[in-house]
């Protein structure tokens, strides 16, 4: 039987080095990631859902317009409801990093989600009627979501009023995430997500 690609390109034989998350990120081999919805509502369905399609659904984002996170412009409501030119962004980036790191993509992005979940953030209790702010971990299924939203944040906030594809803007954020490279936007998001949890132990 022949193997299963994704786009008929690239294989699943991704390693995920973090047991922790391991369990939350799902390789299940699909051509086309498209699940149809068949997974909303069920308890946990989306660590059940391919990784890569998580990663297109964040990038048909909604949003208020632009906004100003973290000293970056965001832009907000780019391609909702358009998975087929969500699905068409991650192919040319796929392609784009597979053409400078000589990587298979898939694991390029798992080191990126694996490297841009914070391990701790801060909740809000209140206590005799005065809000505090505390330091906690974070699950593992949180962590990963993170990940997703920090790198498709950092690549819109990158391609906004810029020459750069949003294809080309996806594929540096996804790059510089998983060398842990401080020009990239998720990992400035988790250090301070972290910095500020530390601050509130």
């Amino acid at each position: 039987m022949e193997e299963i690609k994704l786009f008929g390109k690239w294989d699943y034989n991704v390693e995920v080095k973090e047991a922790g998350i391991k369990q939350y990120i799902s390789l299940n081999p699909v051509y086309v990631p498209i699940t149809s919805g068949r997974l909303i509502g069920k308890q946990f369905g989306k660590s059940k859902m391919n990784i890569v399609e998580r990663l297109t659904n964040k990038l048909m984002r909604s949003g208020q317009g632009t906004k100003k996170v973290a000293g970056r412009y965001i832009r907000g409501g780019g391609a909702t409801g358009k998975k087929q030119n969500a699905i068409k962004i991650v192919k040319s980036a796929f392609e784009i990093i597979e053409a400078r790191t000589k990587m298979n993509p898939i694991q390029v992005l798992v080191n990126a989600i694996e490297k841009t979940g914070p391990a701790e953030e801060t909740t809000v209790i209140i206590y005799g009627g005065i809000k505090y702010h505390q330091a906690v971990d974070v699950s593992a299924q949180r962590r990963v979501d993170f990940g997703l939203k920090y790198i498709t944040l950092g690549a819109f906030a990158t391609a906004f009023n810029s020459p750069k594809s949003i294809e080309d803007c996806l594929a540096d954020e996804i790059m510089w995430a998983s060398t842990s490279d401080s020009k990239s936007y998720a990992i400035q998001r988790k250090e301070e997500t972290e910095r500020i949890a530390r601050s509130a132990r």
